[in-house]
C-alpha cells in the first residue's frame, strides 16, 4: 500500500498557533518535507519532535518530485510544511499534491494558520466575497494585473515583502485612487504586530515615514 501525504500548516509567528493534530502528525510521519529546514527545526525543537527533515522548496521541487513520489509509493507517510502558514498558498506544494492525485496517493490537508485570514477578518471590509491574489507579478504583467484589480468589486488580498511595500502602495494609489481604503497588516501573531487601515494616501504616508519590517498582508476594499 502507498503512504499518505499530509499538508501541515505551521504557525505564522507565534509558536503556540499550531493544532494538537498537527503536532501528532509531525510526530507520526516517516519524514517531513520543509521549505526551509533551518526554520522548521526551530518549531520541531520547541515541541521536542525528532524526525528526518528534507528540503523541498521552489528551487528544487521539480527536481525532487520523483524522489518523494517514490517514497510515497513505497509506503512512507510524508508531511509537507512551509516556513509559515499553510503549504501551497504562495508556497511550494501544488506540484506534489497534483502528482499524488494523479497516482491515487491519498492527501490529508490539515486546517490551521494562514496569514491572509486574520488580516482579512480584522480589516473591517466586506468579506462575504473576496479575491486572493498572493504576490503580484514583479515585472511582466504587473501593470495589466493592477488595472484589472482596480475594477474589482470584491475585497482584494495581496502578499508583499517589506522592502517592496512602499512601491506597491504607490502603484495601488495610481491605479485605485488615493482615497481607496486599504488595510496593511504586518508581523501577524508576533510581539510587534501592527495593522494600519485608511486611505491609500494616508497608509502610504505612514510607511514612507516608518519603513516596515516583517511579512506583509494588504487588504484592499473593492470598488464601490
Amino acid at each position: 500500500m502507498s503512504g499518505k501525504l499530509f499538508l501541515v500548516p505551521t504557525p505564522i509567528g507565534n509558536l503556540e498557533d499550531i493544532t494538537l493534530r498537527a503536532l501528532r502528525i509531525l510526530k507520526e510521519v516517516d519524514c517531513i518535507l520543509a521549505e526551509d529546514t533551518r526554520q522548521t527545526i526551530k518549531l520541531l525543537k520547541h515541541y521536542q519532535i525528532e524526525k528526518p527533515l528534507v528540503s523541498y522548496h521552489m528551487h528544487n521541487e521539480h527536481r525532487e518530485l520523483e524522489k518523494f513520489m517514490g517514497m510515497l509509493k513505497g509506503g512512507k507517510n510524508l508531511a509537507l510544511v512551509s516556513d509559515a502558514g499553510t503549504p501551497a498558498i504562495s508556497d511550494p506544494g501544488y506540484l506534489l499534491a497534483r502528482e499524488c492525485l494523479r497516482n491515487n496517493i491519498p492527501i490529508e490537508s490539515l486546517p490551521g494558520a494562514t496569514a491572509f485570514v486574520p488580516a482579512l477578518v480584522k480589516s473591517g471590509f466586506p468579506i462575504n466575497s473576496f479575491v486572493f491574489e498572493g504576490f503580484l507579478p514583479e515585472k511582466k504583467g504587473r501593470q495589466t494585473k493592477l488595472k484589472l484589480l482596480a475594477e474589482e468589486k470584491r475585497t482584494i488580498v495581496l502578499y508583499e515583502s517589506p522592502h517592496r511595500l512602499v512601491k506597491c502602495l504607490t502603484q495601488l494609489k495610481e491605479h485605485f485612487g488615493e482615497t481607496q481604503e486599504v488595510s496593511v497588516s504586518r508581523e501577524l501573531t508576533k510581539m510587534f504586530e501592527e495593522t494600519i487601515t485608511g486611505s491609500l494616501a494616508d497608509v502610504l504616508l505612514h510607511f514612507e515615514s516608518m519603513p516596515p519590517k516583517g511579512e506583509i498582508v494588504l487588504v484592499i476594499k473593492g470598488k464601490d
